[in-house]
């Protein structure tokens, strides 16, 4: 929630609900320089995402 814009603490439950049940979960779309900061911050924290991917 620290770090993705707009993350509500029930979203950030329904998301980690979907991963449990379904084994991935999109949590924000967007620009890719945007993607690409949010990587960095959530690593630093020790969290992990999946590779950027490009339309």
């Amino acid at each position: 929630m620290k770090y993705i814009p707009a993350m509500s603490s029930d979203r950030a439950w329904e998301l980690t609900n979907q991963v449990h049940f379904e084994g991935q979960a999109t949590v924000w779309v967007g620009p890719e320089e945007q993607a690409e900061l949010y990587h960095q911050q959530l690593s630093r924290a020790g969290l992990t995402m999946a590779p950027l991917e490009t339309a």
